[in-house]
């Protein structure tokens, strides 16, 4: 891999260096949701522990991360964790059921969010720290680590709603009917994300990623309030105890508003969902932001059905973003039933320059 656009910076690892803004060719590749049950390996871990307990062992976390590295060499290893962590981790209650999801105590009044206590949160993570502990221990030295942690607008959803939902739309009437309580809710989740990535960080985690998967379901004037600027303070938050670590947001069907999002967060690294066109979107932020990193954004669909498609596909949206600084990935995470050797074509045909 070669930088196209500024001196090689110190670093050996094309992810890193193109989360600070070089454009390498071909560009570094990961893929959301890489650790997963596409894997029959993975399958064979689930078999011995429900899906908390995994997040929560550190042998079993750092063996999830690393398969897919093992398996695909990608550039980049993402903790395997969960963004309902967090919300475990303050106390709400917190069950994964097959075929139904997350299942939670709704947050629903006063009372309910008097029971989160952010107080509570370090010392429940701590095996996550020792698992990204583990990671910097035995991954590739070419190889990323990214820790993780959800916007706080799409884990509110999940908060207020129990669960998961088609509109979530408990979420958004608290946000009319209660907008006090609803603005406590984020400002908790806003410190407490701050606080738990840069732990992550201190264990070992190179860069991190916000995911703000339900941040297409506002009107402007709310992503603006819930999406724009908890991210804006998390983001200052770390710049301020870790100013040199590379921060990723996705904030998923933002549509137009991707660029305020990426003139006002400061995130260094733009994430693109499946809708996204990578060379408009560039475009767009170029005003704002120039030589900002973007990320994305191939059709987990197309990934899933393989074949020419799947690789014409994947080298156009590379080809398009020769010369900028590009991370390959996916505009969502891999679908559960997608086969293996897909997964490794595509990466051979990133890379295939």
């Amino acid at each position: 891999m070669i930088s196209e656009n500024a001196p090689s910076s110190p670093s050996s690892k094309p992810l890193l260096r193109a989360l600070r803004g070089e454009a390498i060719w071909p560009p570094p590749v990961w893929l959301m949701r890489q650790a997963g049950r596409y894997l029959p390996e993975f399958r064979a871990m689930r078999d011995r522990a429900d899906f908390l307990t995994r997040c929560m062992t550190p042998d079993m976390a750092t063996e999830l991360t690393i398969q897919p590295i093992r398996r695909y060499g990608m550039d980049g290893a993402i903790l395997f964790s969960d963004i309902l962590i967090l919300p475990w981790a303050m106390g709400q209650s917190l069950e994964f059921i097959d075929g139904r999801g997350p299942v939670l105590g709704a947050i629903r009044s006063e009372a309910d969010l008097a029971r989160l206590d952010p107080k509570r949160v370090q010392d429940a993570v701590a095996p996550v720290r020792e698992t990204l502990s583990r990671l910097t221990k035995e991954l590739p030295d070419v190889t990323t680590l990214l820790g993780f942690a959800g916007s706080p607008f799409t884990v509110s959803c999940y908060m207020v709603e129990g669960g998961g939902s088609r509109d979530f739309a408990e979420t958004r009437r608290m946000m009319q009917t209660n907008p006090a309580l609803f603005d406590r809710l984020i400002d908790t989740l806003t410190s407490s994300t701050a606080e738990m990535l840069c732990g992550q960080i201190e264990a070992g985690a190179e860069a991190v990623m916000l995911f703000d998967s339900w941040a297409g379901i506002l009107p402007p004037s709310a992503f603006r309030r819930y999406v724009i600027e908890p991210t804006r303070q998390i983001v200052e938050y770390i710049r301020a105890r870790h100013p040199k670590t590379p921060i990723i947001g996705f904030p998923r069907l933002g549509g137009i508003m991707v660029r305020e999002y990426a003139q006002k967060t400061g995130v260094n690294t733009l994430a693109l969902d499946t809708v996204a066109d990578p060379v408009q979107i560039s475009e767009l932020v170029s005003e704002v932001r120039p030589g900002l990193t973007l990320q994305g954004n191939m059709d987990p669909m197309i990934l899933f059905s393989g074949g020419e498609t799947m690789i014409r596909e994947a080298q156009a949206i590379r080809d398009a973003m020769r010369g900028k600084p590009h991370v390959f990935n996916l505009g969502h995470g891999v679908m559960q039933h997608t086969p293996p050797e897909n997964v490794a074509a595509l990466v051979e045909a990133v890379r295939s320059v």
